[in-house]
């Protein structure tokens, strides 16, 4: 069971749970609050959502590791489990169960909402984690950029949930609010960070496993460009993103009325300071061990970021 949990990354799973869990009771429910109505996700539909998107994620880590069989023995030798603990068969039907069982659910979740976007959006990221396995994470930059497309996905599912539930129950009431206007500009606000954040993420991940990559002539931006170039690349992404969360403590400074308030506070020193420890802790590293605290640390940052959903409410 303890192997199992492992193929299918369950840190990762419980990072998404509380994702979609803060993105609807911290920042969905307040702003639906705000013109009275109320929340509109029953306990039963938000379980639903967030058990069928961990669902589809877990079948998309292991089928991942079902083609990663090669690299992982050389990047990793130590945590492959295809073949070891699992043959290629159960790991194959693991994906096909654990897919199926989240897309039906997705499409449960859909029916309810009156979703057909909703629908749309489980069976794209069902396709796109398969093809990413398959073939285009071995192309330049291209896996990395659908992983961090298909993350920011997340918190857009509880925006688009929730308005067309909204649109479908109250149909014209919607218009005499910015209800929809906020959800989607607001977890808009997350889904931005959380592309960012994985698409760094995904290229640190890149420049500790080059070795392996390197062996199966994969494509990644430290084989095509080297170390220093693809180091170049990450520090303007992250400077691409300091500067987003600067501009959003800024745009906060109208409701907050100070530089003391917490939620400013917590924007300086629990998200702009990291980022530029990680610019230094990037430039640091030399060996895949090296990559890997610095991809741990803008895991760190992803989960702040997260939290920073809790902190503004409170700050108002």
């Amino acid at each position: 069971m303890r192997s199992f949990f492992q193929l299918i990354r369950w840190q990762n799973l419980l990072f998404l749970t509380i994702l979609l869990w803060t993105m609807e009771k911290w920042v969905a429910v307040p702003i639906m609050a705000t013109w009275m109505f109320p929340e509109s996700m029953p306990a039963w539909v938000l379980a639903l959502l967030i058990l069928s998107v961990c669902l589809v994620a877990g079948g998309g880590y292991a089928i991942n590791d079902y083609f990663d069989i090669k690299i992982d023995r050389i990047n990793r030798p130590d945590q492959v489990l295809v073949t070891t603990v699992f043959s290629k068969q159960q790991t194959m039907r693991i994906f096909q169960i654990m897919t199926v069982i989240g897309l039906i659910g997705g499409g449960v979740v859909a029916f309810w909402a009156h979703s057909w976007m909703t629908a749309m959006i489980f069976a794209l990221t069902t396709g796109l984690l398969w093809f990413y396995s398959a073939s285009y994470k071995r192309q330049l930059l291209i896996g990395n950029i659908i992983v961090a497309f298909v993350c920011a996905l997340t918190p857009m599912l509880i925006a688009v949930v929730n308005v067309d539930y909204m649109q479908h129950t109250y149909g014209g009431l919607m218009g005499y609010t910015h209800i929809p206007q906020l959800l989607y500009q607001s977890l808009g606000a997350f889904a931005l960070f959380a592309f960012w954040m994985t698409l760094i993420r995904e290229i640190i991940k890149d420049l500790q496993d080059q070795v392996g990559d390197r062996e199966l002539e994969c494509h990644s931006l430290p084989i095509v460009l080297g170390e220093t170039w693809t180091k170049v690349i990450v520090t303007v992404l992250i400077g691409v993103v300091t500067a987003l969360v600067g501009y959003g403590i800024w745009y906060r400074l109208p409701f907050d009325h100070t530089w003391s308030s917490f939620s400013v506070r917590y924007g300086v020193f629990g998200l702009i300071i990291p980022l530029l420890c990680e610019i230094a802790l990037l430039w640091a590293a030399k060996i895949p061990s090296d990559y890997r605290n610095a991809q741990l640390l803008a895991k760190l940052i992803m989960f702040l970021g997260v939290l920073f959903s809790v902190v503004i409410p409170r700050s108002l």
